[in-house]
């Protein structure tokens, strides 16, 4: 075995992460919600979320057969939405292709939607005791370190590079002990920012260590200006009721709720386009959004409707309570704004 590997395999069991609620099963099932959850976003925000997720679909059976408006509400907030729509598109694949069961090999696991190289190679080892390497970003930047890998890890030929590296690193024994070490060592000692190289079991094996370069290993990103978007909303209110509309299945927030998107600045005249005859239009505070390569301003308009019409409902676009609203399938940004109206006296 390789040194790289050994100490990882002797650091883990005393110093890893420990007592997470994915943690010390075998079920492929829970194995794969959680690696997908983790993706782009931290343990802390996962938690709740995967508890909740697992006690309305505890397999993959129930999660295949709900509707995916439903999947969407208990993902509502986590962010990166097509990450939940890919996870309910593979529950039933399996269940029409597999039977309900995982396949063993990464190869038939990566063929599923929404599961990249890593996180099949994560189920195969953690479910099925299959050799396979991951490389997650917190792996790319263990590794990228360590055995000094100049380069943006997002850039094809790092990015093979990495991938080379990591497979050569898999032991032959103890699979899962390394491999939750390399993901406990990156997310908890190998930090981005400030870290902790006096607690780390391969430091004296690392060149970005011994040559002073930790700060510029792995290389960022390659600055971009971040542009900016531009929305206005329609709140229209009726009766206690929201008229809300489905965004399309691809592009941001593909699939959930929002409130419909106004062209121009005539809420009267846009509201009589879609039905909605509009006794008083009142400018809401904006709002900023950011994403990972875009800022969204928004302009949101309360519309109070005075009388509305079948065709308001037409179009993908359905009145709600406020207060169910706010529980639906909407992202964050919507849902704040909704619990703020819902608070209204």
């Amino acid at each position: 075995m390789n040194a790289f590997a050994r100490r990882i395999i002797r650091w883990q069991p005393r110093h890893g992460r420990h007592g997470l609620p994915w943690q010390g099963t075998r079920d492929a099932y829970r194995i794969w919600l959680s690696e997908v959850m983790l993706q782009q976003t931290q343990v802390d925000a996962v938690t709740g979320y995967y508890r909740r997720f697992l006690a309305r679909f505890p397999d993959v059976r129930a999660l295949a057969r709900a509707p995916q408006d439903e999947v969407l509400r208990l993902w509502s907030g986590l962010g990166y939405y097509a990450r939940a729509r890919n996870l309910h598109a593979a529950a039933r694949e399996l269940l029409e292709r597999h039977g309900g069961r995982f396949p063993h090999s990464p190869a038939d696991l990566a063929a599923l939607p929404g599961i990249g190289r890593s996180t099949a190679a994560a189920i195969a080892v953690f479910a099925f005791g299959r050799k396979a390497a991951i490389l997650d970003g917190n792996v790319k930047r263990v590794l990228a370190r360590c055995f000094g890998i100049a380069g943006f890890p997002g850039d094809a030929a790092v990015q093979r590079e990495l991938w080379a590296l990591a497979a050569t690193l898999v032991p032959a024994r103890s699979l899962r002990t390394y491999t939750q070490g390399l993901m406990d060592l990156g997310a908890a000692v190998c930090r981005r920012a400030r870290p902790r190289c006096d607690a780390c079991p391969v430091a004296s094996l690392c060149v970005a260590r011994r040559e002073g370069r930790i700060a510029e290993l792995p290389a960022p990103r390659p600055r971009k200006a971040i542009p900016l978007r531009r929305a206005q909303w329609m709140v229209a209110l009726h009766d206690g009721r929201v008229l809300l509309e489905r965004r399309p299945s691809s592009g941001l927030w593909g699939g959930l709720w929002s409130f419909p998107e106004m062209h121009g600045r005539d809420a009267a005249a846009f509201g009589r386009s879609i039905g909605c005859d509009i006794a008083a239009v009142r400018r809401l505070p904006s709002l900023e959004h950011a994403f990972t390569h875009f800022r969204l301003h928004v302009l949101p308009w309360l519309c109070e409707v005075r009388r509305s019409s079948a065709r308001a409902e037409r179009a993908g676009r359905l009145w709600l309570d406020v207060a169910d609203a706010a529980r639906s399938a909407v992202p964050a940004p919507v849902r704040n704004l909704l619990t703020q109206l819902a608070a209204r006296p």
